[in-house]
């Protein structure tokens, strides 16, 4: 048993505000208390851990690697107390502030067409909703749901799956009459590859050899985006070739806007699509459980 007067959900409040705010003066400030008390509160929670959580200098404050880890589990903590403050206040109905982070394509063309019903569904809920292809830290943006294409990296989120969509080569009919077709990957090296310049890209378009074998082919071109809504707009442009997910350009296809090339060396592979939260081991407040089931009931990928 610890110590009766040890107030462990306020220490990391106050622990968690220094971290937002970069330093103990503007956290104060934010906390209504004086720099003095922040330092002395965070100096007791260090000796109390045995451990230090912030290399000091006199310009910055810096997380050490246990800082680190304490925080990640302080934000998870202080968001389960006030969960469960407000579904004990409150019952189990859905309602309250959601925090939803999804990629630009995803949001744009499967979420918002069906935000409308889910508002309507539950009036209750306030939903604050970011489109951004940046890979969010859910716990530092304090963020309840991100819907992500792509692989899954990060073991402390729970998943479930919306779907999955094939990837194709894409151009539109224009660029090819000014370029020439395409009839091997060998080809490519006479076209315009456009590629993403964020790190999580993948370094290549992958093609079947002929052999059974897979080849990596190189984005080479003169145009780099960082999303992919921008590079699909491009690619309607004629601007040249782009590598798409099924979901991301199905209109622009059947509409003609846009057509596949290089199917016969397409290795079929699949992008999935996840709605990602932080969950493991706790208890989901009632608003995030009612928008992944809408999300798995109503998001529907070709």
């Amino acid at each position: 048993m610890g110590r009766q007067d040890v107030n462990r959900s306020g220490d990391m409040e106050v622990f968690a505000r220094v971290v937002e705010h970069g330093g103990f003066s503007a956290a104060a400030r934010a906390l209504h208390m004086t720099p003095s008390a922040v330092s002395k509160l965070i100096a007791r929670l260090e000796a109390r851990l045995g451990a230090r959580l912030f290399n000091r200098s006199t310009r910055r404050l810096q997380l050490t690697p246990e800082g680190t880890s304490f925080h990640e589990r302080a934000l998870r903590v202080l968001a389960d107390i006030e969960a469960a403050e407000r579904e004990a206040a409150a019952g189990a109905v859905p309602r309250g502030l959601l925090r939803v982070n999804s990629s630009v394509p995803i949001g744009s063309l499967y979420l918002l067409p069906v935000i409308p019903a889910f508002l309507a569904q539950y009036p209750e809920i306030r939903l604050d909703l970011t489109l951004t292809d940046t890979v969010v830290d859910l716990l530092e943006q304090r963020a309840d749901v991100a819907v992500r294409a792509g692989p899954l990296r990060d073991s402390r989120l729970v998943a479930r799956k919306l779907g999955e969509s094939r990837l194709h080569v894409v151009a539109s009919p224009e660029y090819l009459a000014r370029n020439g077709p395409l009839r091997s990957p060998a080809d490519l090296i006479h076209h315009n590859v456009m590629a993403f310049n964020f790190d999580r890209q993948v370094q290549g378009w992958p093609f079947l050899d002929g052999t059974g074998g897979i080849t990596h082919y190189p984005q080479i071109g003169n145009m780099a985006v960082s999303d992919g809504d921008t590079m699909r707009k491009l690619a309607i442009e004629g601007l040249g070739l782009a590598r798409h997910s099924r979901y991301h350009v199905d209109a622009d296809l059947r509409a003609g806007r846009l057509v596949t090339v290089l199917e016969d060396y397409n290795p079929g592979d699949l992008e999935p699509v996840h709605a990602v939260y932080v969950g493991q081991g706790g208890h989901l407040p009632a608003r995030v459980r009612a928008f992944l089931d809408f999300l798995v009931a109503n998001v529907h990928l070709p």
